[in-house]
């Protein structure tokens, strides 16, 4: 079985092959993982064909003042939830006008800050190429604070993949 790392390192570099292939300029829009999904993407030669920029939003300022993300979403859903994760991809692509694809990450990577409602391990995602309809996921992983990032990051890259197979 394939290690996480490997998977990771294998996963970016296809994306970032494809990415600088169709001109697809990707931006990111991380909280839980701080930035680690723009870090397995830059760790691959060549990726500055494919990489526009990261935006590590992990306060709710941030994500208001840099993505866009509305008082309003925070209040009523929270940080953690579908409805911030959409707001946040939108707004990457909407502040980045270089990039055409997006993926934003919101969670709770513990290993304090979990509810009943939204356990430690909760992360929304979202990937949206400019001009379409997000694709929203969510999933609950196991584990503590560094193998939840690891696996969100892991996750994200998949869902950016699987953004540039489809075309759309």
């Amino acid at each position: 079985m394939m290690s996480q790392t490997t998977e990771t390192s294998l996963l970016a570099a296809q994306i970032v092959k494809q990415a600088a292939a169709r001109g697809s300029p990707i931006v990111t829009a991380e909280s839980c993982t701080g930035g680690m999904v723009a870090a397995a993407l830059t760790e691959i030669p060549g990726s500055s064909a494919a990489f526009e920029r990261g935006l590590v939003t992990y306060s709710n300022a941030a994500k208001r003042e840099l993505l866009g993300v509305l008082a309003s979403t925070l209040d009523q859903h929270g940080a953690v939830s579908s409805q911030t994760a959409a707001q946040m991809v939108a707004g990457a692509l909407a502040h980045t006008p270089s990039a055409s694809l997006a993926v934003a990450i919101t969670g709770v990577a513990g290993p304090s800050g979990g509810s009943a409602e939204k356990p430690v391990g909760l992360v929304h995602f979202a990937c949206q190429h400019r001009d379409s309809n997000a694709r929203l996921a969510e999933k609950i992983f196991p584990g503590d604070r560094s193998a939840i990032r690891v696996q969100a990051t892991l996750f994200a890259l998949k869902m950016l993949a699987e953004m540039l197979e489809s075309g759309d």
